[in-house]
Formats: C-alpha cells, structure tokens, sequence
C-alpha cells in the first residue's frame, strides 16, 4: 500500500496565512465593536440629557403678541435645543392622562397655567449650569415659574460620570488585550519562520532586506483583515440598528467613518509593529537559541 506523503509546503503556508488573517480579522472586529459601544454610550448619554425637560410656566395674562417674542428669544439662546408651547387646557389634559383622574371637574377649574418645554442640549443639563438658567428663564418677560426635576438631573448626572469612568477602564483594558493578542498571533507567524531569518543571515542578507518581506505580508494581512472586520461591523451594527433604531447611533457618517478608519489604522499599526520586534527579536538570537 502507497503512504501518503506531507502535505505540500504551500498548502501549509496557505492554512497559516488564513489563520493568521482570519483572527487579526475577528480581534479588529471586537476592537471596532468596542469602538461603536463607546461611541453608543456617549449618544446614550446626550440623548437622555436633552429629554430632560424644563417647564416655563406662564403668568395668566400673557398675551399672544407676548408670547411670540418670548419663543423668538427662546429660539436664539445657545443653550435651548427646542420649545414647545403647551396651553392650559392641553397641560390639563395631559396630567389628566398620566394621573387617570378628572381633577378639573373635582375642582370645577383648571389649575394650570400654559408653559414652555424647553429642551437643552446636553452640555448645558450639569447641576451648575440649570442653576444659572433657572435664574435666566425667571428674567425673562411673563415667566411667572421655572420648574424641572431637580432629584432627577443629579441622579442623571452622578449615574452618567460612573458610567463614563466604567466604559473608559473597559474600554481602554479591552482595547489592551486585544491589541496583545494580535501581537501574539503575529509572533507565532514570525516564530514558525525563525529558521528562514537565521539562514537568510548566514548568507549575508541584512536585517533592514530581511524584515521588508515579512512585514509587507503583514501589513498586507492586516488591512485583509481590517476590511473583512469593517465588513462585519456593518452587517452587525446595520442588524442592531434595525431592532433598535432610538438606543443606536448611526445616522452621522462622520462617525462611522471615524469608526472604520481607527479599525484599518490599527490593523495596519500594529501588524507593522508586531512584526517589526518580532522579527528583530529573531534577528538576535543564535542558531542554537532557535530550539528554545
């Protein structure tokens, strides 16, 4: 019976470039997808800051010439995203809704006065800067109350600051061990070629002609890498996006783009770096150091 022979050398250096491809491929997906999280949770974060709501509530003989121009000045201050007009009898209506009880008819009268939503942008909700608006929105003409849930802001805004710290210690300890293990998986590449740099030096190749190859197949394989990683990025986030359109954020291609490039930045960096000291490491050691 005829045995088999080894398989062919280039069959074996097709199954390792693959391997090494396909993982580079699967750590610059994971550091993309921590990317996005971290990306998410700051959007996360400013959109439950700018629902945050403050109510301008108005005295009863504003009139509507008045209350034209206190929206036009509304409109133009930096600090408010959005304002809506709420009369008294929809005000009535909706606390009605949310309290499931006819309070006008047990009183005999509505209560409320029209008010103003205001919505700010999220760099202005801190506890210090509500505080200076408060005092802004009562110098304005016919506002007679300036009202938010103030117990709310500072349990948003004492959560958002751990939040942010945890996401930042993850994110940076992650992004660490990602990047060691593609460090590792280029090592192993350059160790299974030691004896190749080791006789290329005994032939008198120098180490700057030695290391070009290596590092071009590595640079090649990590920007492989990197484009198949972007490519799951989208099918993964386009997928998360479609069942969660209001916690996801993808509308701004700026973002993506920033997204996509750090993936191809770091796959092309490190892969470069890694096979860089590796193959210098190997440049140094004796024939007989190989072995270990």
């Amino acid at each position: 019976m005829k045995n088999k022979g080894p398989k062919p050398i280039k069959r074996k250096l097709v199954n390792a470039y693959f391997v090494s491809t396909l993982s580079i491929t699967l750590l610059l997906f994971l550091i993309g997808l921590l990317s996005l999280m971290v990306i998410n949770a700051k959007f996360l974060n400013n959109y439950i800051r700018e629902n945050i709501g403050i109510t301008l509530v108005l005295n009863e003989q504003v009139r509507e010439v008045d209350l034209i121009q206190l929206q036009k000045l509304l409109a133009v201050q930096p600090e408010v995203k959005s304002a809506e007009y709420v009369d008294a009898q929809t005000a009535a209506q909706q606390l009605q809704a949310e309290l499931g009880d006819d309070f006008v008819g047990f009183l005999g009268y509505n209560p409320l006065h029209a008010s103003i939503d205001v919505k700010l942008f999220a760099a202005y909700t801190h506890n210090d800067s509500l505080s200076i608006l408060e005092q802004k929105f009562l110098d304005f003409p016919n506002v007679e109350e300036v009202y938010y849930q103030r117990n709310l802001v500072n349990l948003i805004n004492e959560n958002a600051n751990k939040i942010n710290l945890i996401i930042l210690g993850l994110g940076i300890i992650m992004l660490l061990i990602f990047i060691a293990l593609i460090n590792n998986t280029i090592r192993l590449s350059i160790y299974s070629n030691r004896f190749i740099i080791n006789t290329m030096q005994l032939v008198g190749a120098t180490r700057s002609f030695i290391r070009k190859p290596f590092i071009i197949r590595s640079v090649l394989h990590g920007t492989v890498g990197a484009l198949l990683a972007n490519v799951l990025l989208i099918i993964t986030a386009s997928g998360y996006s479609r069942f969660f359109t209001e916690a996801m954020y993808l509308q701004s291609r700026y973002v993506v783009l920033i997204v996509f490039g750090l993936v191809f930045l770091a796959g092309v960096v490190i892969s470069f770096f890694s096979t860089y000291f590796a193959v210098n490491k190997f440049l140094k050691l004796r024939y007989d150091e190989l072995f270990t």
